[in-house]
C-alpha cells in the first residue's frame, strides 16, 4: 500500500499532466523548485535550468496540446524516502495521426523530488522517447530472415506461410506468364503453381544473397537456385525489394530473370 507521501507525489505528477495538457502554466510551474533542472526531448543538450528557464519550454508546448495531441499518464510508479523521492512514468504525447501510425510510442519520464518546508517539489525532470533509428545491421538480418522463412516453407511446401512476408500489393516480374502479376492473389497463384509443379519438396538456396537497408526499404539480390524433387538445379536471377511494416518486413517487388539467348 502506498504511503501518505507517495499518495501526494503520485497526486501532485497527475495535477501536473493536467495543467501541461490544458496549457495553465500557473499550474505547471506550482509544485517545481526553483532551481530545477530538466532535461528535455529538444535541445538544449546540457539541460534547462532554472524555474525561470524551464517555463518558458512550455508556451510552444501548449501550441502542440492544442493541436489535439495527448499527454497523458499511462504507468506511474514513485518511491518516497523521508525528504527525497523519485518517480518514473511512460505517458501518451501525440497527436491522434501519430497515435494511429505508433500505437506503441510513449513518453519516457522520470522525476526527482525533495521536500521544502514540508512539501513535496520536483527538482528534476527527465522526458526522452525511445530512439527509433532502425540499426542497419539489425535490419539486413531480419531481412535474410525472410529469405530463410521462404527457403524453409518452400521445402515444406506450407503455402500460406510461403505468402505470409508477402504485401498485399506486391508487384512481381516472373520469368514466365503474363508481363506483370500484381496483388497478392496472382503471386499467390504462381507460388502455388510452382509448389505443385514438383512430385516433392522443392529446395531452395539464394548461395550469394546481398542484402542493402536504408530507412524502411530494403533491397536482396543473387542468384536462386531451386531444384524440384528428382529433377535437376534451374538457377534464375533474383532481385526484391522490401517495406518495413508494424508486422515486420514485406515484400513490394520482385524481378527474375535469366539471360536472354544469343
Amino acid at each position: 500500500m502506498a504511503s501518505k507521501d507517495e499518495q501526494e507525489i503520485r497526486a501532485l505528477i497527475e495535477r501536473w499532466a493536467h495543467a501541461v495538457h490544458a496549457g495553465d502554466l500557473d499550474a505547471v510551474l506550482a509544485d517545481h523548485s526553483r532551481d530545477i533542472v530538466m532535461y528535455d526531448v529538444p535541445p538544449p543538450h546540457d539541460g534547462v535550468r532554472g524555474l525561470e528557464e524551464y517555463a518558458r519550454t512550455w508556451p510552444p508546448f501548449f501550441g502542440f496540446q492544442a493541436s489535439g495531441a495527448c499527454f497523458d499518464i499511462v504507468e506511474l510508479d514513485v518511491t518516497a524516502g523521508t525528504d527525497v523521492a523519485f518517480a518514473h512514468a511512460l505517458m501518451l504525447c501525440d497527436t491522434p495521426a501519430e497515435r494511429a501510425a505508433h500505437p506503441e510510442r510513449r513518453l519516457r519520464l522520470s522525476l526527482g523530488l525533495r521536500k521544502e518546508d514540508g512539501r513535496w517539489v520536483v527538482a528534476h525532470e527527465h522526458h526522452s522517447f525511445a530512439d527509433e533509428t532502425p540499426i542497419a545491421e539489425e535490419d539486413e538480418q531480419a531481412v535474410r530472415a525472410v529469405h530463410r522463412g521462404w527457403v524453409a516453407d518452400t521445402a515444406a511446401g506450407d503455402l500460406d506461410a510461403l505468402v505470409a512476408t508477402i504485401a498485399d500489393d506486391v508487384v512481381s516480374y516472373e520469368m514466365a506468364g503474363r508481363l506483370s502479376h500484381d496483388g497478392i492473389d496472382e503471386v499467390r497463384e504462381v507460388c502455388r503453381e510452382g509448389l505443385e509443379a514438383s512430385p516433392g519438396p522443392v529446395a531452395w538456396e539464394i548461395p550469394d544473397l546481398r542484402v542493402a537497408v536504408g530507412g524502411d526499404l530494403a533491397v536482396s539480390w543473387g542468384i536462386d537456385h531451386l531444384t524440384p524433387a528428382g529433377g535437376e538445379t534451374m538457377r534464375s536471377r533474383g532481385t526484391r525489394v522490401f517495406r518495413r511494416t508494424p508486422d515486420g518486413w514485406r515484400m513490394v517487388h520482385q524481378h527474375l530473370s535469366v539471360p536472354a539467348e544469343a
